[in-house]
């Protein structure tokens, strides 16, 4: 496929008596008993056709770019069940950008038959899986050894392909990695970078423009259902500032240099200044209130906040509109992931978030959004927008919103929201900075001029796109992919993903093995070579979910029994 970077051929504290045992009958199911029962939703026509395309595919990279929200790991995960029943291949390798990702394409995978274990230290799965679900920063980290160790005949899955750039270390290690691979499969709703560096595996036309294998764009998505369409709202007005000894009055329709544009915008999400952000801010409210009185009863609304300080601001402002205390997501948090999958659960309206909303984060809730972040690429764009049009199962397929400054970047990008997400590699503008650029609420590094935000009084000005002309379709019911609903854990175990079982009998194990030594007073190594001589195996990390079941059967026997 592509000429560059191509896949070659080739302790508890307590004893026993005074902690009642945990009881394991329902561990002791055989793996067969858990293969998931979840009803699966057809698939959509064009994942239907991006598998009939890649039903002859045998070797080399293909890419397949769709929309956000539109389904991509469905078929990836298709493709990789029947070619691995049909024994073209012995391994699944998905490479994803962060680790909640890399556990969303597991559970994802056992809701069609396949056991991945996600955030993998190896590429060699325990024997019972299936592959394993990493990221790319852990096999950047080691490539030369993930090569040594690949399994023969693996698939690999690069999700979100765009983070991958043929001289930066993600690029570099996937190729070093994966070079020995027969297949790359590379998914992709953005599929360009903004620093204009090619992707491993990508085939480019003359124009320097991606050549996808198959395509399925966000108007198509829109057009099918698929995806909500985004209603761009536009905010202008008066805005002025102090730049030094000056003091300039200006409108997004007036042409101003780099840096005064760039001060007219951070006066624009500014918010000290109650006839600006804080009245978008209202307005978004009440666009969301509403929403949930017509019926989307859980509807939530995500703010894009410009760095931690401008977060807390807006979350004090969103309390003082609301009366009570938006969620607030900083990327520096440990516990960030955590808590945007529990605001996915909740019917909580409001979250604010910093560089946190970006590729696999579903929160198909999301029908409001306020764009007051200082990036600006084309890329960070789309995948802010992309938080905006998934689905709900079985209800109507409504328009989002998304109220943004009229500063003339993001006005283009939103009039070209709906042509094909792919554009030629470009090098930026200094006003188009990205995440690891963005620009701050504060005062340049020597910047010699001094800048304050004086006065704002803007309101909505346009919508760029209004809601679809035909009745809204209802959204498949059914799971299709990360996104999809879930039962919430332990209603059904047949349902629970191999991964999590193992990782919950694994802790089992622990916490047994910790309330044998404390009886005992055995060491944790003597108790777990016992173990696995029993169970006829050298570490834990080669253990079956048999033989962790059986693990904890021995524990709860030996704990049970008179001394």
């Amino acid at each position: 496929m592509s000429q560059m970077s191509r896949p070659a051929v080739s302790g508890t504290g307590c004893s026993a008596e005074q902690r009642t045992v945990r009881p394991v009958g329902h561990y002791a199911r055989p793996v067969s008993a858990f293969r998931s029962t979840v009803p699966r939703a057809p698939l959509r026509a064009w994942q239907l056709r991006a598998l009939t395309a890649m039903s002859d595919w045998r070797h080399g990279s293909f890419l397949l770019s769709a929309a956000p929200g539109a389904g991509k790991t469905r078929p990836a995960l298709e493709l990789a069940g029947r070619a691995l029943r049909a024994g073209d291949i012995g391994g699944v390798m998905v490479v994803c950008p962060t680790a909640p990702l890399t556990r969303q394409w597991a559970a994802a995978a056992a809701e069609l038959g396949l056991d991945l274990v996600p955030d993998s230290e190896s590429p060699r799965p325990p024997r019972g899986f299936q592959g394993v679900s990493i990221t790319y920063s852990r096999v950047a980290s080691a490539s030369h050894r993930w090569r040594r160790e690949l399994p023969h005949r693996v698939l690999v899955i690069a999700d979100e392909a765009h983070h991958l750039g043929e001289d930066l270390a993600w690029g570099e290690g996937f190729a070093t990695a994966f070079g020995d691979a027969p297949r790359w499969l590379l998914l992709s709703g953005t599929p360009f970078r903004s620093d204009a560096a090619s992707i491993p595996g990508v085939r480019y036309d003359r124009d320097g423009l991606a050549e996808p294998d198959i395509s399925y764009t966000y108007a198509d998505a829109v057009r099918d259902g698929v995806c909500r369409a985004v209603c761009f709202v536009a905010y202008d007005g008066a805005l002025s500032w102090r730049s030094g000894d000056d003091v300039i009055e200006s409108s997004f329709e007036t042409v101003l240099s780099t840096r005064e544009a760039s001060r007219r915008y951070r006066t624009a999400i500014s918010t000290e200044l109650p006839d600006g952000l804080p009245r978008i801010l209202r307005e978004a409210d009440e666009k969301l209130r509403g929403l949930r009185q017509a019926g989307h009863g859980d509807a939530g609304g995500l703010v894009l906040a410009a760095d931690t300080e401008h977060a807390r601001r807006v979350a004090g402002l969103l309390r003082e509109v609301t009366g009570r205390s938006p969620l607030v997501v900083l990327h520096t948090e440990s516990q960030a992931a955590a808590k945007l999958a529990a605001f996915t659960r909740s019917r909580d309206p409001w979250i604010v978030a910093v560089n946190m909303v970006s590729e696999g984060v579903d929160i198909p809730r999301l029908r409001v959004g306020v764009y007051a972040t200082a990036a600006k690429t084309p890329l960070v764009f789309r995948q802010i927008v992309g938080r905006f049009v998934r689905t709900v199962p079985g209800r109507p397929v409504e328009p989002s919103w998304l109220y943004i400054p009229a500063d003339p970047v993001l006005r283009d990008h939103a009039s070209t929201i709906e042509t094909e997400l792919r554009r030629a590699p470009r090098k930026l503008s200094e006003e188009e900075e990205g995440w690891d650029r963005e620009e701050r609420l504060r005062t340049e590094p020597g910047e010699t001029l001094h800048f304050e935000p004086l006065s704002a009084d803007v309101a909505p000005q346009m919508t760029l796109f209004g809601p679809p002309a035909a009745a809204p379709p209802v959204a498949p019911v059914g799971p299709v992919g990360p996104a999809a609903e879930r039962e919430e854990p332990g209603e059904r175990w047949e349902n629970v993903p191999a991964f999590e079982r193992r990782a919950m009998l694994r802790g089992e194990r622990h916490r047994l093995v910790s309330e044998v030594r404390h009886r005992d007073g055995s060491s944790h190594r003597d108790i777990n070579a016992w173990l696995n001589r029993r169970l006829g195996i050298s570490s834990v990390e080669e253990a079956t979910l048999e033989q962790l079941e059986r693990s904890v059967e021995l524990l709860v026997a030996k704990l049970t029994q008179r001394r």
